[in-house]
């Protein structure tokens, strides 16, 4: 049986590496961003060229109707979902002091990368019960990605350090109620990964890494996340549920 992913925010950046590292697998991908399909078409042909099946869907995982609708499009055209990789998000649009930032900020943060995904999750989760019931063999998996910042304050960022522990604590709640259905949730966090997000901080993170913040001095790739968004959905970590894997290149390794 083919299997089928839905990745949210998979049309660029970690979610498109995520895309290809599935595709790789011979999985279906179904993704869901704000991005017009024409914006990212190479992007879905490179997914398409390894071999599986694309379906891609506009919309704003903040939306109910949106979700309902990739869902919709989900069950038409592959019959079922056993894999949700949340991993839409989005950063501040202006980096502001926690003294300065302003609730309008800490809102869109809330609901793009905490509140949508959790309601998403939801859905699916209903979802894989359900497939899990009709066919016990049927291997489903949830991964959160989230950040080291779930963990690591930066204060010109607190929202998104805040939304990010958010999803920390969202994939443990997941991994206990569904554990009775062998339903595994994980978390992965990135650190600092090269990508459209990054772009604009990146002579400074140039300048960090070269100066130790990481083991292993060098940027992460989107490829990076995508292997070991593979690794779980293959179920080479089927026993590990509610547990988190730093993709962060050594950067939380305490050093005395």
């Amino acid at each position: 049986m083919t299997r089928t992913a839905l990745i949210t925010g998979a049309g660029r950046g970690i979610g498109h590496g995520i895309a290809k590292a599935l595709a790789r697998e011979g999985v279906n991908i179904a993704i869901l961003d704000v991005l017009p399909e024409e914006d990212v078409r190479a992007n879905l042909d490179a997914v398409e060229a390894l071999g599986g099946a694309v379906l891609y869907v506009r919309g704003d995982v903040t939306r109910a109707s949106d979700r309902a609708a990739v869902l919709d499009a989900i069950r038409a055209r592959f019959g079922g979902l056993h894999i949700l990789v949340n991993n839409a998000g989005v950063a501040p649009k202006v980096r502001a002091d926690i003294l300065e930032a302003t609730e309008e900020s800490f809102e869109r943060l809330m609901r793009i990368n905490l509140q949508g995904p959790y309601f998403l999750t939801q859905a699916v989760a209903r979802w894989m019960i359900e497939q899990r019931q009709a066919g016990p063999d049927c291997h489903t998996c949830i991964v959160n990605i989230s950040s080291v910042s779930a963990t690591v304050p930066s204060t010109s960022r607190g929202e998104y350090c805040i939304s990010k522990a958010g999803v920390s604590m969202a994939t443990r709640l997941w991994a206990a109620r569904l554990g009775e259905y062998d339903i595994p949730v994980y978390e992965i966090r990135p650190g600092i990964i090269l990508t459209d997000m990054t772009a604009v901080v990146k002579d400074k993170y140039d300048k960090q890494i070269a100066e130790g913040l990481c083991r292993q001095k060098r940027w992460g790739y989107p490829e990076d996340i995508g292997r070991a968004v593979a690794a779980l959905a293959r179920g080479d970590l089927a026993y590990s549920t509610g547990q988190v894997i730093n993709v962060d290149g050594g950067m939380t390794v305490q050093v005395l």
